[in-house]
């Protein structure tokens, strides 16, 4: 049960991290590569702000969606002027600064020894230390981010958005600032990211620089490539087949000195074929070209 319990969570907090994504990727069209960058952001600032200042979980959780918000917003504002790959590769080299800012600045961060021994979050006078409680409190949060992006992609926020993916220049004749636009959307995105920061932490009780890395940016990515994207669909299908997936070829009965291999040459395989026969995703309706 508890294993289960385990995997419930870890969908809730990719959930919440592909809806993020969804916004920039799905909506807007921007390819970003450094969401594990407020990803990360989100978990230290939390963790810091708890365990040297006392601040509570909500206050501390608060301030890591901030942070990470009036970061994103000193890399979007030049960023965002570029496009297609140009935008991609400032991304990239976003998210190689933070991993190297939280590897490197030991005084702080404790670089790669990691910071142990991060309380539980505690509402109300409530611990959620129990995984059955932990999961309540991250089915709540993924919940309202889920609410509160279907609110923005119906409103003509979202519409425009979608108009500036489909046909920018089109967009801009009809009057939308899109540099804002597309700002504000990559604020947003990194500011939702950061709660599945401060759940990680709270929850794994311990963070190191290792869970924020360029690979978890691009597995974040490959939930929203498998499950689709430019609808809210995509992010719950891709969550549940890339969390669920590798747990479930642990069973194939595979030697313990092969296995990883083999389940990693299964994982790409399937992500292949999915590509191939379905570029759109499972449930997106947003094709790569």
């Amino acid at each position: 049960m508890n294993y289960l319990l385990h995997i419930l969570i870890m969908i809730t907090i990719y959930f919440i991290l592909s809806l993020s994504l969804n916004l920039l990727v799905g909506y807007t069209g921007l390819l970003s590569l450094c969401h594990a960058a407020f990803y990360g952001i989100g978990a230290y600032t939390s963790t810091l702000l708890i365990m040297k200042l006392g601040l509570s979980f909500p206050l501390a959780l608060i301030a890591g969606i901030g942070v990470s918000m009036i970061l994103s917003l000193l890399v979007a504002y030049p960023s965002l002027r570029l496009k297609g790959d140009y935008f991609v590769l400032t991304s990239l080299a976003f998210q190689i600064i933070v991993f190297s800012i939280l590897y490197n600045w030991v005084s702080l961060t404790r670089g790669p020894y990691g910071i142990p021994g991060i309380p539980h979050p505690r509402l109300f006078g409530l611990e959620f230390g129990s995984l059955p409680s932990f999961l309540a409190l991250s089915s709540v949060l993924a919940f309202l981010v889920f609410f509160i992006l279907y609110r923005l992609s119906s409103s003509p926020f979202g519409r425009v958005l979608k108009a500036i993916r489909e046909d920018e220049i089109a967009a801009s004749a009809l009057g939308k600032k899109i540099p804002s636009f597309k700002i504000w959307a990559f604020v947003i995105a990194s500011g939702i990211a950061a709660i599945s920061g401060s759940l990680y932490a709270g929850y794994v009780t311990y963070i190191d620089p290792t869970s924020f890395t360029l690979d978890e940016s691009i597995f974040i990515m490959a939930i929203l490539l498998v499950g689709g994207s430019g609808n809210l669909k995509g992010p719950i299908v891709g969550t549940l087949f890339m969390v669920i997936l590798p747990e479930a070829l642990r069973f194939l009965g595979i030697p313990d000195t092969v296995a990883p291999n083999v389940r990693q040459m299964i994982y790409g395989l399937l992500l292949i074929l999915l590509m191939y026969f379905r570029p759109q995703g499972i449930a997106g309706e947003y094709k790569f070209e």
